[in-house]
């Protein structure tokens, strides 16, 4: 198979969906890897090391897309990409479909089959191309909340481990999944006090035994949301519903309650943002204010440590590259269960049903169309 790997173009993102480590792998398997000049550059990853492992550089991203049978990325395709969308093609990347009616458009009119990282499954049922970059944004939320709690990004003011005779700041998350859990270990760590609201009071039973009772755990409902985001310096939203649209834990009327110079990081905002006020950002115009409140809603935060980030990806996504470059799209869904769980789009049918949901479509199970 030919995979292509074009730089990615969303803004100030700078992470590449093949490492050379992965390109030598293909190609000792017999593959061809096209990768596009500069794709791996602000990944500290050379052209000159992916020359070596055995990658062609190609000058330009439309010969990528159009000698490619697979496309491997990091972040769903912008506009500027659909010109490149052609029957057939397999497109393996996140797509966070949900709040995003035009990619749909694009992908289904073009019949590529887009396979979602963030909808994949594994044997227990768990979701292993979206946890590296969850456990990535969920440690950088703290650190970026930290940041824009200072007063020259219009924040409060407050330091949040405090220091002796001054209080810490305090903490409020929302959500006690791979992003919640990461956030509270650098939050905690910083000396931040730190509630933690979930759903599933065996989540929060598990949670204070990980943290042996250092956070405080309390259970979702308006109440006690409301309350504890009034008290909160920074508040971080992490909840998550598989390819499907966040819900609005966060009301506009709790957000005009919160404190003046008070910040939010949305990490839910790929699927739409669980916070009633957000919206998505850019690294180029990271932030805004809602009734006195930071907002920092970028879509693709683990850009901002791309080194870092693009490995921590890579070894959960390979191992599914390699599968799909083997046995092709079609054997692949059909023998592993996982890859099914990841297909959105297929021949031109919807195939995930959380995006359908959102976006008020019809859809099939991908099994009905092999």
């Amino acid at each position: 198979m030919i995979i292509g790997v074009p730089r990615e173009v969303k803004d100030h993102e700078s992470r590449v969906g093949v490492t050379p480590a992965g390109v030598k792998a293909l190609v000792e398997a017999g593959h061809k890897v096209l990768v596009e000049t500069n794709a791996g550059a602000l990944s500290a990853m050379p052209d000159a090391e992916y020359q070596s492992a055995g990658a062609e550089i190609v000058g330009s991203a439309y010969d990528v897309w159009r000698l490619a049978d697979m496309v491997v990325k990091v972040k769903e395709p912008v506009e500027k990409e659909y010109k490149h969308f052609r029957e057939g093609l397999i497109l393996f990347t996140y797509l966070h479909l949900a709040p995003l009616p035009e990619l749909t458009n694009a992908l289904l009119e073009n019949k590529v089959i887009g396979i979602a990282y963030e909808t994949v499954r594994d044997r227990t049922g768990a979701l292993p191309l979206l946890t590296p970059m969850s456990e990535v944004a969920g440690r950088m939320s703290v650190q970026v909340g930290a940041a824009y709690l200072e007063k020259e990004h219009g924040g409060r003011g407050v330091l949040l481990g405090g220091v002796p005779g001054v209080p810490p700041g305090n903490v409020c998350i929302i959500g006690g999944g791979i992003v919640g859990t990461n956030a509270a270990k650098i939050a905690l760590g910083m000396g931040a006090k730190v509630t933690l609201i979930d759903l599933n009071l065996n989540r929060l039973r598990e949670l204070d035994d990980i943290f042996n009772g250092r956070l405080y755990t309390v259970a979702s409902n308006s109440y006690n949301i409301e309350r504890a985001t009034s008290e909160a310096d920074l508040v971080i939203g992490g909840v998550l519903i598989p390819g499907a649209a966040a819900p609005k834990i966060v009301t506009k009327a709790m957000v005009a309650k919160m404190k003046q110079g008070a910040v939010i990081v949305d990490v839910a905002i790929d699927q739409g943002g669980c916070i009633e006020t957000a919206h998505p950002t850019t690294h180029s115009d990271p932030s805004y204010v809602v009734d006195g409140v930071v907002h920092y809603c970028v879509t693709n935060m683990p850009a901002a440590v791309p080194n870092t980030s693009t490995l921590a990806l890579t070894n959960a996504t390979f191992p599914y590259v390699l599968k799909l470059a083997r046995l092709g799209a079609q054997a692949a869904i059909a023998e592993d269960k996982g890859i099914a769980e990841g297909v959105n789009t297929y021949a031109g049918v919807l195939t995930y049903g959380a995006v359908a949901a959102a976006q008020k479509r019809d859809w099939k199970p991908v099994a009905d169309l092999l």
